[in-house]
């Protein structure tokens, strides 16, 4: 290892960079050179990290990003000063939103010339200030090490997030001792330990004990904090249901029997329905968002609501709530579960209630969709799920597309769906696939990507070809932007103005990079299509030509309330009300 080799060495600010890195147990970055970090390019050979040269510096964090929600460690992404930082932007606000731990170095121009607008330069520090948990600008060598490492720490520590380094030319180029060692940050100062007997634990597990129709609320966090036995725990001991959030998808396995999928906006009917009805919500690692709530004055009336959060900040941000239990989920849940005693008496008659609500309202099952030579994306979607047993990896954009994968492919495992959740950016999916290729290359990675947001970052085609990865690729082409045009149809009397979207030839794209493809136009042909892909080493696309004007059902109006949900495809949709219930 570098920290033990170069001890006490005397190293460039380049070099030290790498051996910080490398100490801290990085092994591939994504990046795009230039003049204000080429030194660091430079000292790049002397050192064992896996260098995956990105078309467009955004790719680069997405890419970060998807590895590191894939393996679980940070992601860190390089670029260059100027228009190279400024193009890491959106990438770093979509890992902020998510709470992603990615590092991104930034090069700059000498301190020097700091301040005089010399050329590339930008303030990128200042620019990002609000989507990163820190930043830092460094302009000594001997200053590089320690904020790498605290920067790292940062990054991983209490709710994780995007942190930015910006590093001068002249830091790269000047040299200082190199101690690894010294340069450990101060110890994370964690918030102070909940107790058994504190009183916020106690009154949880009274209000769960006393509670006759509670929900169980997983999200992103109980991904991130890996408490997916305790939160399983919870549910099994006291036969509670467990709704997702879009991020929480995978936590809790979807087959299970006390699963219900997945809430609000495109959430299932069922779940939503019960949620109102709830009388105590435990929710566990999420934050309430709007897509997740509805209209906040109408939502969950009757229930308690307990919040499990590690970010204090989120605690009656959106929603009050009656106990807020502070810290990592999993142990936060390890304190309480002595509390609980299991429930006896068989299934419960608020269980026999949801699974009665599940058999009424489950009106869009893919068995209703028609095989009529139309070819729908929820079919894809479907046969993608049983062909791939549900164990692969599928990186999604953003939109329509997002939505069907979410309903249709059930995802038994955590970090099996990665996709753009509170930014919902278009152009994610296929460089964030790159980074979970690369982060888990045993295992089968898919795209499912829209033609819109596809489009946005196709470019990374060729950094698939040229790293040679093992990645299918799925366009879901209907001709729009799809979920613009669905609210236009629903909202703006079919106003298409702007969303229908012309696309290049996908097959023929693909294989301008030496990549092959397939054009599928109806349901018999996506299960021979998607087998061919898989069986093949390396990349492969698909284009599915889908039903251009489908829409996701079920959706939750703007400002509407959980129970209003558009339930069928009506030229003048059903707004299903609690008085129609």
């Amino acid at each position: 290892m570098s920290e033990a080799k170069f001890a006490g060495a005397r190293l460039t600010g380049a070099e030290i960079l790498w051996a910080t890195l490398e100490g801290e147990g990085v092994r591939e970055v994504f990046g795009y050179p230039g003049g204000a970090i080429l030194p660091a390019y430079d000292a790049l050979r002397k050192f064992p990290i896996r260098h995956i040269l990105v078309r467009h510096e955004q790719g680069a964090v997405h890419m970060a990003d998807g590895y590191a929600r894939a393996l679980g460690k940070i992601g860190v992404a390089v670029a260059t000063s100027g228009p190279g930082a400024t193009n890491m932007v959106t990438g770093i606000a979509t890992a902020m939103m998510d709470s992603i731990p990615l590092l991104c170095i930034t090069g700059q121009v000498s301190s020097k010339v700091l301040g005089s607008d010399a050329f590339q330069e930008i303030d990128i520090t200042g620019i990002t200030l609000p989507v990163t948990k820190h930043n830092y600008v460094v302009t000594r060598a001997e200053d590089l090490a320690p904020a790498l490492r605290e920067a790292i720490l940062v990054a991983k520590s209490g709710r994780p997030g995007p942190v930015l380094v910006d590093i001068t030319k002249d830091a790269q180029q000047g040299s200082a001792i190199y101690d690894f060692a010294a340069a450990a940050p101060r110890p994370h100062r964690p918030h102070p330990m909940l107790r058994a007997e504190a009183e916020s634990i106690l009154k949880a597990a009274e209000l769960i004990r006393a509670a006759k129709r509670p929900i169980i609320f997983a999200g992103h966090g109980m991904i991130q904090s890996g408490a997916r036995e305790q939160v399983l725990a919870l549910a099994e001991r006291l036969q509670i249901p467990v709704a997702s959030t879009l991020l929480g998808l995978g936590g809790f396995p979807a087959s299970h029997p006390l699963s219900l999928g997945m809430m609000g906006m495109h959430g299932e009917a069922w779940v939503n329905h019960a949620i109102q009805q709830s009388d105590l919500l435990i929710a566990c690692g999420m934050r309430f968002d709007d897509r997740v709530t509805g209209s906040l004055p109408t939502y969950a009336p009757n229930a308690k609501k307990i919040h499990i959060e590690i970010d204090p900040a989120e605690i009656n941000k959106n929603v009050k709530v009656d106990v807020a239990l502070i810290g990592d989920l999993a142990e936060v849940l390890e304190i309480l579960l002595p509390h609980l005693a299991p429930r006896s008496g068989g299934e419960s008659p608020w269980l026999r209630e949801v699974y009665a609500m599940k058999g009424e309202c489950a009106v869009r099952d893919i068995q209703n969709l028609p095989d009529n030579g139309h070819l729908y994306a929820a079919h894809v979607m479907n046969d993608l799920w049983h062909a791939t047993s549900g164990k692969a990896i599928v990186v999604t954009d953003v939109g329509q597309h997002q939505m069907w994968e979410a309903q249709y492919y059930k995802h038994e495992e955590p970090r099996t769906l990665i996709t753009s959740g509170g930014l919902g950016t278009m152009g994610f999916a296929l460089p964030a696939a790159i980074g979970a290729k690369v982060a888990c290359p045993e295992k089968e990675v898919w795209v499912v990507a829209g033609d819109g947001g596809f489009q946005m970052t196709a470019a990374e085609l060729s950094t698939i070809a040229q790293e040679n990865l093992d990645l299918n690729i799925a366009v879901i082409n209907n001709g729009y932007l799809g979920m613009v045009r669905q609210w236009q149809e629903f909202f703006y009397d079919k106003n298409y103005e702007s969303s229908p979207i012309l696309s290049p030839d996908y097959v023929k794209l693909a294989e301008a990079h030496g990549i092959p493809g397939v054009a599928v136009r109806t349901r018999a042909e996506v299960l021979p299509a998607v087998n061919a892909a898989r069986q093949r080493k390396g990349p492969f696309l698909i284009n599915f030509l889908v039903e251009k004007e489908d829409s996701v059902y079920p959706m939750i109006a703007a400002g509407s309330a959980l129970h209003e949900m558009i339930r069928r495809p009506d030229s003048n949709p059903l707004i299903e009300t609690a008085e129609d219930r």
